[in-house]
């Protein structure tokens, strides 16, 4: 991968010219109604007794996503800190899981409640009782329901992630006005989707080199990564109409959720990202609605800005009034 797939004036001006579908607005309010009427129970969140951790709280947690079914995550309160405290989300990178409570301790140790999300049929404990048939050789979750946006996957996982805002916001050791979106590749993505989609309710969204952007210039640059999922499929199967696939995920392009998002942002970019080129970053960053700060990594790869992206998110958190 070059320094950038384009020079980096390009970049603050790039525009990748798609427009959201008409229906777009309307589509995800009756998805986000159907699941919040399919899934009205509280979430539920049961002790971990034997974490081997002195100065957490942990929870197993179960709340109701897609369709009401149950979505696993981890809850970590840091003890003896004063509460209603600030809230912060994780969603995850792509085939990532909720992981382990030790693997999650940044930002409880920061003071905040953590809610590490599953991602349903990527991690261990969420499956995806996906309801189309998928076909033998469809790999990974681009293609999932690519035929349908209302059978596609990412459908089913970005509802699951509005609906853990919804979840938290009603916990009582949670500030409801103060919670906060994060994660990196898929999770930044999956942060963009939820800030537009979930309004009021997202304080802030860190968002670290989010995938699930332009998707067509993802596809027709990346060097490695999940976009290249859809070359592999559109190229090894040539009665499939290219125009069909792209006009499914219009629907869950991070271009259109960053257009109606007005909670502050903090992004990253990575101009040697070969898995989220970095035009398709600036994709979605050129039409965030709402305030943003952009951090450029001119010699970072994937990794971005590896361990110095989350203190420089904590700064710009505490900048804001959203730290304990």
């Amino acid at each position: 991968m070059p320094l950038t797939d384009m020079p980096l004036r390009a970049l603050r001006e790039y525009d990748s010219g798609v427009a959201a579908p008409e229906d777009f607005d309307a589509f995800w309010a009756g998805t986000l109604g159907a699941a919040r009427a399919a899934g009205a129970e509280p979430a539920a969140y049961r002790p971990v007794t034997d974490s081997g951790l002195a100065t957490v709280e942990v929870f197993d947690v179960r709340f109701p996503g897609w369709g009401g079914q149950p979505v696993a995550a981890w809850l970590l309160l840091p003890r003896g800190v004063e509460r209603p405290l600030p809230a912060v989300v994780t969603y995850q990178g792509y085939s990532g899981g909720r992981g382990l409570p030790t693997e999650n301790l940044l930002w409880s140790a920061a003071g905040y409640a953590h809610l590490v999300v599953d991602s349903r049929g990527q991690g261990h404990d969420t499956p995806d009782p996906d309801p189309v048939p998928t076909p033998q050789w469809v790999r990974g979750f681009m293609t999932r329901g690519i035929d349908d946006p209302r059978d596609h996957y990412y459908r089913r996982l970005i509802t699951d992630c509005v609906r853990a805002v919804d979840a938290i916001r009603e916990h009582p050791a949670v500030d409801p006005e103060r919670v906060v979106v994060t994660g990196g590749s898929q999770g930044g993505g999956l942060s963009l989707a939820v800030a537009g989609l979930a309004g009021d309710a997202v304080a802030a969204v860190a968002a670290d080199v989010p995938f699930l952007c332009d998707f067509r210039r993802g596809a027709d640059t990346a060097g490695e990564g999940p976009y290249l999922e859809l070359v592999q499929y559109l190229g090894g199967h040539k009665r499939v109409d290219p125009a069909g696939v792209f006009a499914t995920l219009n629907y869950f392009d991070g271009q259109h959720f960053a257009a109606r998002a007005t909670a502050p942002a903090h992004v990253s970019v990575a101009l040697m990202d070969p898995v989220c080129p970095p035009s398709t970053v600036f994709a979605a960053y050129n039409r965030y609605a709402g305030e943003k700060t952009l951090t450029i990594w001119e010699f970072g790869d994937h990794a971005g800005g590896r361990g110095t992206q989350p203190v420089r998110h904590l700064r710009w958190l505490a900048a804001r009034g959203l730290a304990t």
